[in-house]
């Protein structure tokens, strides 16, 4: 980035800094969450760019000084290591990066192959996501689910939200996660004590504001029904249950966990427009013939990315060959280690993309 970009960035950092002191911006919170979250993106990037300034100057002093004292040489050459790290660090804060790093997250957990202990594998799969949450202090909700009688899941929707805004947020860290998710145990149906293979599928959305995705009231066809619990069974007298079906996509939306009908019509136009962002961005990536992170995330949800296997404690992620043998852990929410995995990949293909040839 050349130094005109560079003055443009220190701008825009400062008139933030000045926005987010105005208590008046604070009356929108709509405004003032997107002001922070850009706020909090630019910091480590203008920190380590006033940091190099900083270490340039001094290291043109000391060099000069250092002609006539040992002391001011030894300075000069601590000075002359130190800047090409801070330039290669900002170097690669300047990377692009990706517009929803900063978002909260819909995930979705779908059982697949396997029947009963495949539902089962979805709720353990949800149980890890809402530990993980809370260890690191986010907000998890569960907006829609439908549960089978052994306590599994066929299906569930839950919103994982950050507390603060934050440049490295929820769907920094857990965007990678949508793809196959195969698991390999002895089921508790299973009377033989065989090992069984079975398989939950994971979808991924960044959370999107109203703001950044329009959807015409024409193009929704609403349906209202009775909530349902365990086996169909129904535990609400009144149609408070919401399905929305997007007709130009066929996408179709349901929530079923809030006491009215308002309420669920919130919760499904929540996760419709985070399914229809999720769609466009997927068809330009298509249309652009980008294949950037190819080998970390794709496009195809079918894609198996992780194998989860009980009886070796293992747990391995197929597309960066992470093995692990602390499944135990993980389950319970421990999954920094592999997240750290995934982001280091990404990371480096994104640096080895930009550079010069």
């Amino acid at each position: 980035m050349d130094s005109t970009s560079l003055r443009e960035l220190l701008a825009e950092y400062d008139e933030l800094e000045k926005a987010l002191a105005d208590p008046a911006v604070h009356g929108d919170q709509t405004r003032a969450r997107k002001l922070g979250r850009r706020y909090a993106e630019l910091t480590p990037t203008i920190k380590t760019l006033r940091e190099l300034e900083a270490a340039r100057e001094d290291l043109g002093a000391a060099t000069e000084l250092g002609a006539d004292d040992d002391a001011f040489a030894a300075e000069a050459r601590a000075l002359a290591e130190r800047v090409p790290v801070l330039e290669a660090k900002l170097t690669e804060l300047l990377l692009p990066r990706d517009p929803h790093d900063g978002s909260d997250l819909l995930l979705e957990i779908k059982s697949g192959e396997g029947g009963d202990e495949s539902a089962l594998f979805a709720g353990d799969l949800l149980r890890m996501y809402l530990r993980y949450a809370e260890r690191h202090g986010w907000q998890a909700e569960v907006l829609d689910g439908t549960d089978t009688e052994l306590g599994g899941y066929k299906d569930v929707t839950v919103a994982i939200k950050s507390r603060t805004a934050t440049v490295d947020g929820v769907w920094s860290r857990l965007k990678f996660e949508g793809g196959v998710h195969r698991v390999q145990r002895v089921p508790v149906t299973e009377s033989q004590g065989r090992i069984h293979t079975s398989a939950a599928g994971v979808l991924v959305y960044p959370d999107v504001e109203d703001v950044e995705v329009e959807i015409d009231e024409k193009d929704l066809r609403i349906d209202v029904f009775r909530s349902s619990g365990k086996g169909g069974q129904s535990v609400n007298t009144t149609d408070s249950a919401v399905r929305i079906t997007h007709l130009p996509t066929g996408i179709v939306v349901s929530c079923q966990n809030e006491r009215s009908q308002l309420q669920n019509k919130t919760r499904a136009m929540q996760v419709l427009r985070a399914r229809l962002v999720a769609a466009a961005e997927e068809e330009a990536a298509k249309q652009a013939s980008d294949n950037r992170r190819s080998q970390v995330r794709t496009v195809d949800r079918s894609e198996r990315v992780r194998t989860y296997n009980f009886p070796e404690n293992r747990i391995s992620d197929h597309r960066v060959n992470y093995k692990a043998y602390n499944l135990d852990q993980v389950m319970d929410g421990d999954l920094d280690g592999v997240l750290d995995a995934l982001a280091t990949a990404d990371r480096e293909e994104r640096l080895s993309a930009h550079q010069p040839t």
